[in-house]
């Protein structure tokens, strides 16, 4: 595993699930852009409270950068075409949200 940054786009709505242990997490998917501009979706799963909260606050469309650890993946698409993908088990992270919450207090 390794210890990255992403930034992107939440695509979708963020999902509380529960864990067979009765453990509650939050899964999303990321939507990000390589730096040959292609697209690339990062699989979140966060187990941190704190991180949950702001995942579920988030809308569609929604900035955000996390960073925890990484898996690289690939996976298959309709026509056959092999195309990466990453895993990530988020630890922090930060949205353009945080910058108005510090200049409120």
């Amino acid at each position: 595993m390794i210890d990255g940054l992403v930034g992107g786009r939440l695509y979708g709505e963020a999902q509380i699930r529960t864990g067979q242990n009765g453990r509650r997490f939050v899964t999303c998917k990321v939507r990000a852009t390589t730096n040959d501009g292609d697209t690339i979706f990062v699989n979140v799963i966060a187990f941190d409270d704190d991180v949950q909260t702001a995942l579920l606050a988030l809308s569609d469309a929604d900035s955000v950068a996390l960073s925890g650890t990484i898996t690289p993946k690939v996976w298959t698409d309709k026509n056959g075409l092999v195309k990466p993908a990453v895993d990530m088990i988020a630890h922090k992270l930060l949205t353009a949200y945080d910058g108005r919450r510090d200049a409120e207090a």
